[in-house]
C-alpha cells in the first residue's frame, strides 16, 4: 500500500510506500490525492453533480486534465479546514474494503463525514475518517 500527500496545488509533500507495496501504487496514490485536492471532493466513479460515468467518459476527463490529474478510482480525499480546501490524500494498493475496516478501526464505525473537514459533507468514503483521526 501507498500512501500520498499533496498541497493544495497538487504537489507531492509526502509519499509513503510500505515495505513490499506494488511500485506501480506510487503513481495511482499520488494521483488520488491530486485529483481529491483539485476536486474538492471524494476521487469515485461519478461525476461532479453525481451522474454515474461511463468508461468512455472517465477517460475523456482523466486525458482533458492531463497526466496525474484526475481519476475515476476510489481512494482520494481531500483535506478540508473550515471550508477550505488545503491539499489532499490518496490511497493505493489495498483493497477498497480494507479503507471501511481502517474507518472502523478507528472507532468511527459507519460515520459518512468526510474525515478531513472542520465542517463534514456526507460522503460515501469512510475510509477518509482513518486520516482525521476521528
Amino acid at each position: 500500500m501507498t500512501i500520498a500527500v499533496v498541497d493544495a496545488g497538487g504537489h507531492l509533500i509526502l509519499l509513503e510506500r510500505m515495505e513490499g507495496g506494488k511500485f506501480h501504487t506510487v503513481h495511482s496514490a499520488t494521483t488520488k490525492a491530486a485529483c481529491a485536492a483539485s476536486t474538492r471532493r471524494v476521487t469515485t466513479s461519478h461525476g461532479a453533480v453525481g451522474q454515474a460515468l461511463d468508461t468512455a467518459h472517465a477517460l475523456g476527463l482523466a486525458l482533458a486534465a492531463g497526466p496525474e490529474r484526475w481519476t475515476a478510482m476510489e481512494g482520494g480525499c481531500p483535506v478540508l479546514v473550515n471550508g477550505e480546501c488545503i491539499g489532499g490524500v490518496g490511497v493505493a494498493g489495498a483493497d477498497w474494503r480494507d479503507g471501511r475496516n481502517a474507518g472502523a478501526g478507528s472507532g468511527h464505525g459507519d460515520r459518512r463525514d468526510v474525515g478531513m473537514s472542520a465542517a463534514p459533507t456526507r460522503t460515501n468514503a469512510p475510509w477518509c475518517e482513518a486520516f482525521a483521526g476521528r
